[in-house]
């Protein structure tokens, strides 16, 4: 969520290049169990349309990748954790 944190939305091929793993090792491992907890969502499916008249009169319905990105959710926790990092809030610690 770190390296994603600054994309306004990201492909699976794109951070599998960047991970150096397997686009399907990547889906599986990191991508769709995030999206099970809601970290992660389908910024854009490839079957929406760009605009009115791709929805009209698109031939094929698979011309784009699926664009994932950051919930609010995720964002808040990675924004906690710089916070962390930065020693700005007070880790509670058990005692």
């Amino acid at each position: 969520m770190l390296f994603a944190y600054d994309y306004e939305f990201f492909t699976l091929d794109h951070i599998s290049e960047q991970y150096f793993f397997s686009r399907d090792k990547m889906g599986k491992r990191l991508v769709y169990p995030l999206m099970k907890k809601e970290y992660i969502y389908k910024y854009y499916d490839k079957l929406s349309p760009n605009n009115y008249e791709e929805a009209m009169f698109a031939e094929s319905k698979w011309k784009y990748r699926v664009r994932y990105a950051l919930t609010q959710k995720a964002r808040m926790a990675v924004q906690k954790f710089y916070r962390k990092l930065e020693g700005e809030e007070q880790i509670n610690v058990p005692s």
